[in-house]
């Protein structure tokens, strides 16, 4: 097995950047949850790509949304927080 090397500094902020947004997301989604779903839902239906008729169908059966999102984030959550410590960790130590 291949000893471990201490991440760059500049991957390990990189890394904490990508969780901090992800994070801010995730609090928009689940403290302004009618301004983060109309936002949603006013960006596919301006906008032409592809599936958008899939994610706008998703998005007509809202309760259900909300709880499949709040599950995802939740799981998203544990595994942002998770790589955090141990990228912190592998630079620590």
């Amino acid at each position: 097995m291949l000893p471990v090397q201490q991440p760059p500094l500049g991957f390990v902020l990189a890394f904490l950047l990508f969780s901090l947004i992800f994070l801010s997301n995730t609090f928009r989604l689940w403290f302004n949850m009618e301004k983060y779903y109309q936002d949603l839902y006013n960006s596919l239906t301006r906008s032409p790509m592809p599936f958008k008729e899939f994610f706008l169908m998703r998005l007509k059966n809202r309760k259900r949304w909300e709880v499949e999102q709040k599950i995802f984030s939740v799981i998203g959550i544990v595994a942002v927080v998770g790589m955090d410590v141990f990228v912190v960790m592998a630079y620590l130590g």
